[in-house]
């Protein structure tokens, strides 16, 4: 389906055009939509920011992101965008933004109009922006969407007042609380993995699955924003969102079709069944210099405070209380300045009756969301040839091997800005989901960020994180592979004279 299946002449409208948010991410998957035919020719496309930029100094900036378009491609694109320069608290930016949205209906004769706004906004400026939006922008003729940035609040208080600013203005149908994660590619495949595979669905519960583990890892520091992550820590930064979005679609029930108010029930349900978050059940981490010395400490950066207790590392336990779950330990983790980039999810199975096994390892499946797509499951198989010996070997589906180059995977942004064009709400965030997401972790982050939380252990930049993760995990279930026995097979060589 394309764009055209909705509408093909439409504003969208990009606020806070001239940041980082807009020039990295929204504006170039707005282009790799229009590359790939998914965004009509007769669309018209407006940034509107606060800063004063020539109309040239806006489409040089934008088009520095752009990925795989031709000369001829960028241009096109180009010449369906505007700039418009104006504050965000007063009318008279507005009244220039709603004339040239005006002009191009106009123009196409649209009595039906279209219109899709970006808040590609710090969270601050919002209320204000949509209160505007609102009073000058709004069309009761057609259609009005209205994409909404993360994060969305600070804490559950936060976020119930920034709601209850939101919901007398537009509607839950009107609004999309976008994730970028439930766009990527691999988050959007778990519920045909799960619920199309009967293999999946039918050993998906506690019966057959011994542990679950979430784990999130960058490889670089807070370098140059060290200040703003400050207020924030890893937990509210990529766990109560990004991961536990990635959580709810792995253990929820299975909806009754792909609507969206379907999936985003169960998403509810699941959520409501997690025990709170056990505050001795956790470990906090904090990086200091890499052991060679060529990287900085968190404490390191000027903008941090020197007695900073922020959280660059977490690990925390979850358990879930329902037919499905009950007793199945979840492990949820996340860091900054770690030995590699890499996120991913592990579902480990329990194992084999002993008996004619004395030593099997389990069979595990692997999601890799990023980087570098993957699935692969872990099972056990015979070294081919005269021996007996078992070998812990893939079934691998990895993307990069499996799909050609030229195979267009969606970017998360490019994923979602389309299905909120066609209004598609699956992949969005809805109000009562994101209240009871906020219930679950707001005391974890009031105890973290109190006189009560343990200094965090320290582990060098670069590092696997704490030592103590190892044995975190063992003590919530998880086994490591024995050593040299997970391998691909080699073929045993044919010996002369024998059978």
């Amino acid at each position: 389906m394309s764009f055209d299946a909705f509408g093909s002449k439409a504003t969208i409208v990009v606020f806070g055009a001239s940041g980082d948010l807009a020039k990295k991410k929204t504006f170039p998957a707005l282009f790799g939509l229009f590359r790939e035919g998914h965004l009509s020719s007769d669309v018209k496309i407006i940034g509107y920011a606060r800063s004063h930029l020539e109309e040239e100094d806006f489409k040089k900036r934008i088009s520095a992101n752009f990925k795989n378009g031709t000369t001829e491609q960028v241009s096109a694109f180009l010449s369906k965008t505007s700039y418009i320069a104006g504050p965000y608290d007063t009318d008279e930016g507005y009244h220039r933004l709603l004339a040239s949205i005006e002009e191009y209906e106009s123009e196409h004769k649209l009595t039906a109009p279209e219109r899709l706004f970006y808040l590609a906004l710090p969270p601050s400026v919002f209320t204000t922006v949509a209160s505007q939006l609102k009073k000058l922008l709004y069309t009761e003729k057609g259609k009005v969407r209205i994409i909404v940035e993360k994060p969305f609040g600070h804490d559950l208080e936060s976020s119930r007042k920034l709601q209850k600013d939101l919901a007398p203005l537009f509607t839950e149908e009107e609004l999309y609380r976008i994730d970028h994660y439930l766009g990527k590619e691999m988050v959007k495949n778990l519920l045909v993995l799960r619920f199309g595979n009967e293999f999946f669905n039918g050993t998906w519960n506690k019966n057959h699955i011994k542990s679950i583990q979430i784990s999130f890892k960058e490889a670089f520091g807070t370098e140059g924003r060290g200040g703003y992550f400050d207020s924030i820590g890893i937990v509210r930064d990529v766990m109560q969102n990004h991961l536990l979005q990635v959580l709810t679609l792995l253990t929820m029930d299975r909806p009754v079709s792909f609507d969206p108010e379907a999936v985003r029930d169960e998403k509810v349900k699941i959520l409501k069944a997690f025990e709170p978050i056990d505050h001795d059940d956790l470990i906090l981490g904090q990086y200091t210099k890499s052991e060679d010395g060529s990287k900085p400490s968190y404490l390191d950066d000027d903008t941090v405070p020197k007695n900073s207790k922020c959280v660059t590392y977490a690990a925390l336990g979850l358990q879930i209380h329902n037919e499905r779950w009950e007793g199945v330990p979840i492990v949820m983790r996340a860091g900054k300045a770690l030995d590699e980039s890499k996120v991913e999810v592990r579902i480990q199975f329990k194992p084999v009756a002993k008996g004619m096994f004395k030593e099997i390892q389990r069979n595990e499946l692997v999601i890799r969301i990023q980087p570098n797509e993957a699935i692969y499951l872990k099972i056990n198989s015979k070294v081919p040839g005269i021996s007996t010996e078992t070998s812990l070997t893939d079934l691998d589906l990895t993307y990069s091997t499996r799909y050609s180059k030229d195979f267009w995977i969606p970017e998360a942004y490019e994923a979602l800005i389309r299905d909120c064009y066609l209004g598609n709400h699956s992949n969005f965030v809805r109000d009562d989901e994101l209240d009871v997401s906020w219930k679950l972790f707001t005391p974890l982050l009031e105890f973290i960020e109190s006189d009560k939380s343990p200094q965090p252990e320290l582990y060098p930049y670069g590092s696997k994180g704490p030592k103590a993760l190892r044995q975190y995990l063992q003590k919530h279930d998880y086994v490591f592979a024995d050593e040299g026995t997970y391998q691909w097979p080699l073929t045993t060589p044919k010996v002369k004279g024998k059978i």
